[in-house]
């Protein structure tokens, strides 16, 4: 399973809305995790069973909630039982498709 997520906190008082503090606490943990993840600029992509990567999401959003009186959780999942390794491979076949294309 792949899930790509994005969590915040809201309600921290920071005059500039900063998040950077509280992002990187999630991230810590995602990365802490073991699993295969990948951090961009708007979501962290996490790869592995339902279970473990629950885990980590529930986690990272607790660990955020120390920065402010709220928590935005924004998630999407691919389920697709069988396969491992397409936090890389699904970008490949779309590299591959586009090369194929020109």
């Amino acid at each position: 399973m792949l899930v790509a997520f994005s969590v915040a906190p809201s309600g921290t008082g920071r005059a500039d809305g900063s998040v950077h503090d509280a992002v990187a606490a999630a991230v810590k943990v995602v990365r802490e995790s073991g699993l295969p993840n990948r951090t961009t600029s708007m979501f962290t992509e996490i790869e592995g069973e339902w279970d473990e990567v629950f885990d980590v999401v529930k986690r990272a959003t607790e660990a955020v909630g120390a920065y402010g009186s709220r928590v935005s959780l924004v998630l999407k999942a691919d389920i697709r039982p069988g396969y491992a390794g397409e936090l890389d491979a699904k970008v490949e076949r779309l590299e591959h498709a586009i090369y194929l294309g020109e």
